[in-house]
């Protein structure tokens, strides 16, 4: 099948001056013929990557700057678009840190056998001011924050239509529990022991059993075997135990209020499945098209990393495999963060799916491109959304809905 604007392999020629080979790369600028060593080998350059180490510059087998469609419209231009930025992984830090103060009297008298006013500093055996510690601070960051706050350089980024299906999902987890009575005389009892010292947990029990069997209209056995149940002490005929709910509900037909609650269990992270049609109408956006799915695939795949020598490890790897890459994903409106739409926290890549008989059947144009092509990208977030997250919104803002 022909292109509707032509055979892609006629269009040899590029905005530069250019010549391209049957394959589509530059052959010729300006008059001169390039060497194959020209064509595919580039110098390393060094590049601060944003964390103050300076690495070598990796291999993009892809344009820094991709944009689909090619020739976009003025209003295609200032519109609504989907931002995608590529990054390298930052795994998530935790530390802790502290400051630290004299440690003083506060009242007069002797210390370790020496002499002190009201508010003078301490010292040990040696001679030594005693400090303690103070203002303990947990600093937990994760791999967005990491990223967020690195200043790291993005890798290279994709401009594409926004994807037919636009919508978010917020989820959190909550779950049924329970407690009766005696477990909630255990918790009790566990913070008695900080306290009270002297009180226990039998102690609550005791009292417990005996308000539970107290005004009972129950026989005396009766009352045992209720008060035994909820000690834990009756057993079977094989020695297990019976539970405290069987041996009440055996006697007098009641159960313990088990007080259930729903209650907050955990937090959630979102995933975005996104679907984008392209119909390349020229070579310039068949190798566009090509560009943008390979960048993605590349991405997305775990990196066998460098050997000792520097060198890329070969075959499967060493040890360890390092992270994919992950992305920003950002809706624009006019060039500027959508004054309407979500906002995405940094993302990995976790599927990403390409049709290239999305027509119903495979055609293709004389050079082979696929006429109608759908990737389907399934983006999940590194970090859950937090209420705090929203600190940054305020009423009557030009922000989206938020995250």
């Amino acid at each position: 099948m022909t292109s509707r604007t032509g055979n892609f392999n006629d269009r040899r020629r590029w905005r530069g001056g250019g010549v391209r080979n049957q394959y589509g790369q530059v052959v010729k600028v300006n008059g001169t013929l390039k060497t194959d060593k020209q064509q595919n080998n580039k110098k390393d350059k060094e590049t601060n990557l944003g964390g103050g180490k300076k690495t070598k510059a990796r291999h993009l087998p892809h344009p820094k700057a991709m944009s689909y469609p090619v020739a976009i419209t003025p209003d295609e231009a200032s519109g609504t678009r989907l931002l995608i930025k590529c990054f390298e992984y930052l795994p998530q830090t935790t530390s802790f840190s502290t400051g630290f103060t004299l440690k003083r009297t506060d009242k007069a008298g002797v210390y370790k056998g020496q002499k002190y006013e009201k508010g003078d500093a301490l010292r040990d055996k040696d001679g030594n001011i005693e400090i303690v510690p103070t203002n303990l601070k947990f600093e937990n960051q994760g791999s967005s924050d990491q990223i967020s706050n690195s200043g790291m350089k993005h890798h290279y980024y994709v401009e594409l239509p926004i994807p037919q299906d636009v919508n978010d999902t917020n989820t959190v987890t909550w779950g049924d529990d329970t407690l009766n009575v005696f477990q909630l005389a255990g918790l009790q009892a566990a913070a008695n022991f900080i306290d009270k010292p002297g009180q226990t947990f039998e102690d609550l029990k005791t009292l417990l059993t005996t308000a539970a069997t107290e005004g009972m209209d129950l026989s005396s056995d009766l009352k045992t075997a209720v008060a035994a149940g909820i000690a834990g002490k009756a057993i079977d005929p094989q020695g297990n135990n019976i539970s405290v709910n069987s041996a009440i509900s055996r006697a007098t037909g009641q159960v313990l209020n088990n007080n259930l609650e729903l209650l907050f269990n955990s937090v959630n992270l979102r995933s975005f499945p996104m679907n984008v049609v392209f119909s390349p109408r020229n070579y310039d956006e068949s190798m566009m098209v090509k560009h943008i799915i390979r960048a993605f695939k590349s991405s997305m795949a775990a990196k066998k990393g460098l050997g000792g020598d520097g060198q890329p490890v070969s075959g499967q790897g060493g040890i360890f495999l390092k992270s994919p890459d992950v992305f920003q994903i950002r809706y624009l409106h006019n060039g500027a963060d959508h004054p309407f739409l979500n906002s995405f926290k940094h993302c990995a890549l976790t599927g990403m799916s390409v049709n290239y008989t999305n027509a119903g059947t495979f055609a293709s144009y004389a050079d082979g491109t696929p006429v109608s092509i759908q990737m389907s990208l399934t983006f999940k977030e590194l970090n859950p959304i937090y209420h705090e997250d929203y600190a940054e919104f305020y009423e009557n803002d030009t922000n989206g809905v938020g995250y």
